[in-house]
């Protein structure tokens, strides 16, 4: 799963001026529903409040899944996400994407969150080949 980098873009990158609002348009118009599943949780986050938003419906098919393993595994377009939501993203196993706030109080459940404990608890033999 690549992202569909425009001639423009490439220029810039090329030059070494890379605009970040381009670079993010390009993420979402490349992985549509990794972008809407971020955004989705993002506005959930927002109105529901809480220390924490997330998914855990799989994805409905393998290109979705590779969209959000794309978004979430390239260092680059997790930051740059992550800075355009303004939000901290987590991932585990292939869809449980959660959005936490820029807020140090919630440090501790991103913690707890992200930890080998809940990765473990969070296996089943349905996401084995996800």
């Amino acid at each position: 799963m690549s992202l569909d980098v425009s001639p423009a873009l490439l220029e810039q990158a090329e030059r070494g001026e890379v605009d970040e609002a381009d670079f993010v348009d390009c993420v979402r118009t490349s992985l549509p529903y990794a972008w809407e599943m971020i955004s989705s949780l993002v506005a959930q986050l927002k109105v529901d409040g809480g220390d924490f938003a997330d998914n855990q419906t799989p994805p409905p098919d393998e290109q979705a899944r590779g969209q959000l393993l794309r978004a979430l595994a390239s260092d680059a377009i997790r930051g740059a996400l992550q800075r355009h939501f303004g939000v901290r993203l987590a991932f585990q196993n292939c869809h449980r994407v959660a959005v936490f706030p820029l807020d140090p109080t919630v440090d501790e459940r991103l913690a707890r969150f992200t930890s080998v404990r809940a990765q473990l608890l969070n296996q089943s033999p349905e996401l084995r080949d996800c």
